[in-house]
């Protein structure tokens, strides 16, 4: 599992961490019971500071995505795939709602933003 961090992006670091373990996880990617990397692993991977990975561990944990497990690090929970999708889907709604606003306080025409949007996800999509 790759993951990575946009350091100018406006998301706390340790958010963005959070982000993608709980996308990974929706996805399928991340299976109940798999360890995640450990903190220092974590770390290392992406240059950041131990403590920012401890922070979105620990975040995550509470959230009831991941549990330590004695010795070995932190394992995904068996329940968490659910929880995790319904987590992007409400992470997403909310970025994308902020975008619309956006576009439409600025005189753009509901339609024109139809027709963008349109454009972005035939160029975003796989052919």
């Amino acid at each position: 599992m790759q993951f990575s961090i946009e350091p100018d992006s406006g998301v706390a670091i340790y958010e963005q961490l959070v982000r993608q373990v709980k996308f990974a996880v929706a996805d399928g990617l991340l299976l109940p019971g798999e360890v995640i990397p450990s903190v220092r692993d974590m770390a290392r991977r992406l240059a950041i500071n131990p403590n920012t990975v401890q922070r979105a561990y620990v975040q995550l944990q509470h959230a009831g995505v991941v549990r330590a497990l004695r010795g070995r690090g932190m394992a995904v929970c068996a329940d968490a795939q659910e929880q995790c999708i319904a987590d992007r889907q409400r992470i997403l709604g909310e970025r994308l709602s902020q975008v619309i606003a956006e576009m439409l306080s600025s005189g753009l025409p509901p339609q024109q933003l139809r027709e963008m949007f349109e454009q972005a996800l035939s160029q975003a999509s796989p052919s």
